[in-house]
């Protein structure tokens, strides 16, 4: 644990609710969570809900759901309240457009008017002449009277930071120590879009500075914008808070972790079975900051296993150190995971064992969902499980004679399986969103209703009868459903042996 800086410590994570909250988001908050607890500090949770074209309506209560599942608690929030909200960004867009004037009028911004087209020809012959496509400042020194022109015939603009054309920027990562940006690498960034809402590199700047963050705990990919918030900061005369870059979760081939190779949606984790303490403790071996000098690897199932890999939040919350933090990027193992969830099934009492399958597989609500799927099929109650038991297995892989139709190749129906992911994804899981979408996708690519939906039944039940698909599907859920599909489409490209 670092010493106990002088003014009081403001952390904050900042979750966009665009979907199912992502494992990313409970790392990330695991850390600000441990940083804040260990100095008396205050821990924030805030919504950037400024992207409207890709925000989703039930989002934000997952998000406090599956935290609050994992025993994280903050502070100040939507849900909580605090004295620096409102703390969702869709609520503070006059905050950011008074603070975006205030820039406009000391010169440290710009309106920029060009099009959609103009930009996209901008692009294009940057391309064309093997330059990196930026904004090329066209619009930088537009003379008043252009402005004034363009704001009488009510053309839309966006409003960009003005960089410095020359020099450069630099600050402290707390992990890295100094880092540098030339300005010839700093792009004029839009700060407020057409729409009057902001980016979230004005949003994020002026939200931690009215918040008083003391200290932006992220994920390393924000490493390269960080010069252009200090530049904001430097803008409005504003003190800069400490930065720390935490290495980012990688898949086992140490690219980033992405939902092609593990699933990334707490939802997933939650409803297939992993308990909380575990995926939390999976978490914080993330990293290196609970790595003990004295452990000796293990040999445990082919798994690199320490013997102090097993502990609880409170033992983070007296162990962890921030200054033992590895830069290389923690690999989210998910046999490791399974492996330390399995070790803590094994210490529940029988008791706890069964309340905890009653509060989760077997939880009355989803047994309510699932009976009337199948009452209408079986004759005696013996057939439930024939009939209903995907709704439990972990795995369903059905081989070429399950899935496959007479009249298709293999090579045809796996493009076609993948064809299903790409849809699944963006789709509403909805009887009123499914059954369109999928028979639209069916009727592009040349599908029978009956071949369709008979391929998604094999691929997520193992079987070609069930109880009604869609209803199947809403009841399965959809982190679940796309990760059977996922599985199924990996073990389809592994080389046979």
């Amino acid at each position: 644990m670092t010493d106990i800086s002088p003014t009081p410590v403001r952390v904050r994570i900042a979750p966009s609710p665009t979907g199912d909250p992502h494992v990313g988001t409970a790392y990330i908050g695991l850390l600000n969570f441990l940083y804040a607890r260990q100095r008396g500090g205050q821990f924030v949770l805030r919504i950037e809900d400024t992207d409207r074209s890709r925000f989703v309506s039930t989002s934000e209560q997952m998000i406090f759901d599956s935290l609050r599942w994992l025993g994280l608690t903050w502070d100040e929030g939507p849900d909580v309240g605090g004295p620096y909200g409102p703390y969702r960004q869709s609520e503070r867009t006059e905050i950011y457009r008074e603070h975006v004037q205030q820039l406009l009028a000391s010169g440290h911004a710009y309106r920029s008017f060009e099009t959609a087209e103009e930009l996209e020809t901008m692009r294009k012959s940057q391309i064309a002449a093997k330059l990196p496509p930026r904004y090329n400042g066209a619009h930088r020194e537009l003379p008043q009277s252009r402005i004034d022109a363009y704001l009488a015939e009510s053309r839309p603009f966006v409003i960009r930071l003005k960089v410095p054309m020359e020099g450069e920027t630099a600050f402290r990562d707390e992990l890295r120590g100094p880092v540098t940006f030339s300005h010839n690498n700093v792009d004029d960034q839009v700060l407020l879009k057409s729409d009057g809402f902001p980016t979230y590199h004005l949003a994020n700047v002026v939200d931690d500075h009215l918040m008083r963050i003391t200290d932006v705990i992220r994920a390393e990919e924000w490493i390269s914008s960080t010069p252009k918030h200090v530049l904001l900061y430097k803008a409005f005369g504003w003190e800069v808070p400490r930065f720390w870059h935490m290495p980012l979760l990688r898949n086992l081939d140490k690219s980033k972790i992405s939902k092609r190779k593990n699933p990334v949606s707490l939802i997933y984790y939650r409803d297939s079975g992993y308990l909380p303490a575990a995926l939390l403790n999976f978490l914080g071996l993330m990293g290196g900051g609970m790595a003990q000098p004295t452990e000796q690897e293990i040999v445990s199932k082919g798994i690199n296993v320490k013997e102090g890999d097993i502990f609880s939040l409170p033992e983070m919350l007296q162990k962890f150190d921030f200054r033992r933090i590895s830069l290389g990027g923690p690999v989210f193992d998910l046999t490791k995971l399974k492996w330390l969830n399995g070790e803590y099934i094994r210490r529940l009492t029988p008791e706890a064992f069964f309340e905890t399958l009653r509060t989760t597989l077997f939880s009355d609500a989803y047994l309510r969902a699932i009976a009337p799927l199948v009452q209408t099929r079986i004759d005696t109650l013996a057939q439930f499980g024939d009939l209903a038991d995907f709704f439990f297995k972990d795995e369903v892989l059905p081989t070429p004679d399950v899935f496959l139709p007479k009249k298709r190749t293999q090579e045809e129906t796996l493009a076609f399986a993948a064809e299903h992911l790409t849809l699944l994804e963006a789709t509403p899981f909805t009887l009123e969103d499914l059954e369109p979408a999928l028979k639209k996708l069916g009727e592009e690519k040349g599908w029978s209703v009956k071949e369709n939906f008979m391929l998604l039944r094999a691929l997520l039940t193992g079987k070609t009868a069930s109880p009604p698909l869609l209803e199947s599907m809403i009841v399965f859920g959809k982190a679940r459903t796309l990760d059977r599909l996922r599985r199924f489409l990996d073990t389809q490209k592994r080389p046979s042996r």
